[in-house]
């Protein structure tokens, strides 16, 4: 049985998160993404938990849930949450985000329980905990053995386990003797697989893919999930392939181009000023056009840590691939980023009344049976995403990366194209 999972979301109780996040949007959604398991997010929040048990039913001896009514074809949700954890350490403040995942709806009153002594559950669908990382993994799995946490986003600048602006340099650092409970890690957006392979610390640990969505819409939710093939879809097979790192069980995971994420180059939004890590040593860490410090970016934080070099590849390790959400697409061929535009939604739905679901024809549909619905420029660009043949312009300091679906160019090239675009923005400032 194959299963795709986006095991971390939101809800409409989260801050900057849209409105439309409740259970029937997003059950809508991932089915048309093409995903059979989605996380609840959010359910530290009392009126969101409320929620969830108004609308979901447990499916049959799977610990997971369906919307009330629906058949157990349907998307299955997994109970899910992120919490910011504030903390001191060696002098420094740490503000570290995770993810939590549970099995059932009374795990997840008793983990509140013990939670809300750290902060105001109803504030945020995101809490922030006064107690360190190590605390909070100690209360979580004393609640029971069946809970798993792990880093979200673990490379993102802030708010993350090896973030430039307050993370650490190794997992053990942060979850100290609680490491121990740890197997999983979240790549986020601005990295993917190959990049947390250049740290052999983490050889230990599942890498594993999420949208973070804030949106119900299939250009956020699923753009990064993870792929399985089960025997029997349920909560403890998903959770069990992920802690054995079992290739033939967890396949691989889905990423976005790590260079589209927001944070994966060094760079200062302000100037225009965005550069590999080579060019960020020779500047010293600041931006050539204001001289305030640069915001560091995934690629250069992952630089400083690593003891691999880029081609490195563990043995049986779990694969992935880069795919891009097929509105992303559709939108670069158009030349709009309203992603949301009639025009794109027509086309969009087009293709999924014929192949399905968005993940169908991102993976599987031939390029020969795309070009007989769409523009055959559509076509054979959703086949170059497939096949990792477009380029992205890497983004920095809160800037999605650009992307370029018909001109493939190599990384010198492109920074060298960065640089002379940094060059001229420092030229109009002087």
């Amino acid at each position: 049985m194959k299963v795709i999972a986006d095991l971390h979301i939101h809800s409409k109780y989260s801050r900057a998160t849209s409105q439309n996040m409740d259970i029937p949007s997003i059950n809508r959604y991932a089915q048309i993404k093409g995903l059979n398991v989605v996380g609840t997010g959010d359910f530290t929040h009392p009126l969101w938990l409320e929620n969830l048990k108004k609308t979901l039913t447990e499916a049959s001896d799977t610990s997971l849930f369906c919307l009330q009514g629906k058949d157990q074809e349907c998307v299955h949700f997994m109970l899910t949450t992120e919490v910011c954890t504030i903390f001191g350490f060696e002098g420094k403040t740490r503000k570290i985000h995770h993810v939590i995942l549970t099995a059932s709806i009374e795990v997840a009153e008793q983990i509140n329980n013990v939670l809300r002594k750290k902060g105001n559950l109803s504030v945020d669908g995101r809490p922030t905990l006064s107690m360190s990382a190590p605390e909070l993994v100690e209360e979580i799995m004393s609640v029971s053995d069946d809970n798993v946490i792990f880093p979200a986003h673990a490379w993102t600048p802030w708010f993350s386990l090896f973030g430039s602006i307050n993370g650490f340099n190794s997992l053990s650092d942060c979850y100290q003797d609680m490491t121990k409970h740890i197997f999983a890690l979240e790549t986020g957006l601005s990295s993917d697989p190959p990049m947390n392979w250049r740290l052999s610390a983490l050889d230990n640990y599942c890498f594993v893919s999420n949208s973070d969505s804030h949106s119900p819409y299939p250009y956020r939710i699923g753009r990064e999930a993870n792929v399985f093939e089960l025997k029997k879809l349920s909560y403890h097979e998903i959770v069990d392939s992920i802690r054995q790192r079992d290739p033939k069980r967890f396949r691989f995971t889905i990423e976005t181009n790590p260079a589209y994420g927001k944070y994966h180059w060094t760079g200062h939004r302000n100037c225009n000023a965005s550069m590999p890590p080579s060019e960020s040593k020779k500047l010293g860490g600041r931006c050539p056009v204001c001289n305030r410090p640069l915001t560091r970016g995934v690629d250069e934080r992952v630089e400083e840590l690593a003891d691999r070099p880029v081609s490195f590849k563990p043995k049986s390790s779990i694969g992935y691939v880069h795919l891009l959400p097929l509105q992303e697409i559709i939108g670069t061929i158009l030349g709009t980023e309203n992603l949301s535009t009639s025009n794109i939604w027509k086309i969009y739905n087009s293709l999924i009344f014929q192949f399905g679901n968005e993940y169908t024809v991102l993976l599987d549909s031939p390029l020969e049976q795309l070009a007989k619905i769409v523009d055959p420029k559509l076509a054979e660009a959703i086949v170059r995403v497939r096949q990792d043949q477009v380029t992205v312009v890497p983004g920095y300091d809160g800037v999605y990366g650009k992307l370029s679906l018909f001109e493939t160019k190599s990384n010198e090239l492109v920074e060298n194209e960065v640089k002379h675009h940094t060059q001229t923005s420092l030229e109009k400032f002087i």
